[in-house]
């Protein structure tokens, strides 16, 4: 049993090894060579051109200003949210904490595009509808610009810091809160000298994670950046790739390398942060209920508050796109914009080859990719989770090493890695890059199952004679059903709509959603951008119905037999 377990973990270790560290290699590699067909020509030309780059000093200060104040959005939204969610008396919790975390359902690349449509400086509709309504000669807000990048990446990131902050709000004792009321401390003081020292671990990681999301962020400075000439590192990198008549890909490697490196750095302060935070449970007993402190006056306007972050997150992003779908050019809405409704821009997108083709590499990628990885997952998880060794360690830290991925870096990286093999600009190339970033997301909930199911059942089974494989398919894969179909989903979810990987590996015959919706807002034609989105969360939400479906079925024949 302990050689069976032994041979598992060291190939799943040369796999998972090959997928996480092997683009990394050949980044470092590719960083110090002339170029694509000169590899091996060894060289620190790239490194000096890329660092002395006049351009390259704004665009570092682009990025941090871009980064640092998204993600001090995200987490200050998402402490807001947890706190009221969590610790208040503040009507329909259940909802509010769904849609704390529903734009995680929404492709990044939609969720931009949404408000350039709204806010962009010369037909966004929102802008429109103020100039109409004020007389106003210009528009009043500019999405094409630092800030409005930082309020959509801000918007988008909050679901993830909530993530981590909402639960930590719950976990600690609430008699420290209420010693410092006893000392005459009012809610505010109390709020500031206890609980925000206490949640200090969980706040820091929030934002060092929206950190690194804002690092590996394509969409919204695709989108919104790029129009403005405010460029910060994803979009530097990818005009050097993607644009003009020569391709420098070991320039984009060299640039690539130092992005890695503090994304890298950034995870493992994360992952301390994380580890130091469990010193800060104080819930000791199964009766504890953390206190709910009435809003009282605040019930009203703060409630108002949270529907409008609902209206902004959800229910305008999605509602812009389908208007957007409709009618043939933007406009405010009015009788006149409603009475030019049809499905035109709709039945160009179904009629036009490269969608359908789009269409069809997205759904083989998100179905075919996601079970690949569902497969991966459950031995990857069952190693960690089950065998307790230093080869095992190994394994988690490989496999966690995909999280501090930018997409766009580690493309490059990819791009170097298959180049000279016949994978390169292939389907193929793009699966195997999916299931490299994204299995971390695979492994997450499979782990989460597999703490659930005991030893003793695993041991029972081995007793009787059977074989580990025999023994993880009849007794062990029946009970792991939950943690598989959340995996699947979430895989599939992502796969459908990965745009940053894509952008870099894509070539004619393998482009995919997103990249062709990216092609359509650089071409300026809306409505079919918006036709196309509306069809990407269309089939995004069809995949987690049926997924979940099967997995009730499934689930409900194995209780049955």
């Amino acid at each position: 049993m302990n050689n069976s377990r032994s041979k598992l973990t060291f190939t799943l270790i040369v796999i998972v090894g090959v997928l996480t560290v092997g683009p990394i290699v050949m980044l470092l590699l590719g960083s110090f060579s002339k170029g694509l067909t000169a590899f091996g020509s060894f060289t620190l030309q790239k490194y000096i051109e890329a660092y002395t780059d006049p351009a390259f000093f704004e665009v570092i200060i682009n990025t941090v200003i871009f980064v640092v104040g998204s993600s001090l959005m995200a987490t200050v939204l998402a402490l807001f949210l947890s706190y009221l969610n969590n610790r208040t008396d503040i009507p329909m919790k259940f909802m509010f904490r769904v849609i704390s975390i529903l734009p995680m359902m929404i492709p990044h690349l939609l969720f931009a595009v949404s408000w350039a449509l709204l806010l962009n400086p010369s037909n966004g509709m929102l802008n429109l509808a103020l100039k109409e309504m004020f007389g106003l000669e210009n528009s009043p807000f500019n999405v094409y610009s630092l800030p409005g990048m930082i309020l959509v990446e801000g918007l988008l990131d909050m679901p993830i810091a909530y993530l981590i902050i909402a639960p930590a709000m719950g976990s600690f004792d609430v008699a420290l809160e209420e010693s410092s009321r006893v000392f005459g401390a009012g809610t505010w003081r109390t709020l500031i000298r206890v609980t925000l020292p206490v949640l200090r671990p969980a706040i820091l990681a929030a934002f060092i994670l929206s950190i690194v999301r804002g690092l590996a962020a394509f969409a919204v400075p695709s989108v919104l950046g790029m129009p403005g000439r405010v460029n910060v590192l994803s979009t530097y990198l990818y005009q050097m790739i993607a644009t003009g008549f020569a391709p420098d890909y070991g320039k984009a490697a060299a640039v690539g390398m130092s992005v890695l490196a503090i994304s890298v750095t950034l995870i493992i302060i994360y992952r301390a942060l994380t580890a130091e935070g469990e010193k800060y449970v104080t819930i000791a007993g199964r009766g504890y209920r953390p206190t709910m402190i009435e809003l009282k006056t605040a019930k009203a306007p703060l409630f108002a508050v949270m529907a409008l972050l609902l209206f902004i997150l959800i229910v305008l992003p999605v509602t812009a796109l389908f208007y957007t779908s409709l009618v043939p050019y933007s406009m405010v809405p009015s009788a006149h914009a409603f009475s030019l409704m049809s499905w035109k821009h709709w039945i160009e997108v179904i009629q036009d080859p490269i969608s359908l083709l789009s269409l069809k590499n997205s759904l083989f990628l998100g179905v075919v990719g996601a079970t690949l990885g569902v497969l991966l997952s459950i031995f990857v998880a069952y190693v960690i989770v089950k065998v307790k060794s230093r080869a095992s360690g190994v394994l988690e830290s490989l496999t966690f090493l995909s999280f501090s991925f930018p997409g766009i870096v580690i493309g490059v990286g990819f791009m170097w890695f298959f180049v000279q093999t016949p994978l390169y600009a292939t389907i193929w190339a793009l699966l195997i890059g999916y299931l490299a970033t994204y299995l971390p997301y695979g492994i997450r909930p499979l782990a989460s199952a597999f703490i659930q199911v005991h030893a003793h059942l695993e041991e029972s089974s081995l007793v009787c004679g059977a074989s580990p494989l025999t023994t993880m398919r009849r007794i062990i894969a029946p009970l792991l059903i939950p943690g598989m179909v959340s995996a699947w989903i979430l895989l599939a979810s992502m796969f459908v709509r990965e745009l940053t990987l894509s952008v870099v590996l894509s070539r004619p015959g393998t482009e995919v959603l997103a990249v062709q919706i990216l092609r359509f807002a650089d071409d300026g034609l809306w409505g079919r951008l918006s036709a196309l989105g509306i069809i990407m969360i269309f089939i995004s939400t069809a995949l987690v119905i049926l997924a979940t479906f099967i997995g009730r079925k499934l689930r409900s024949m194995e209780e049955g037999s």
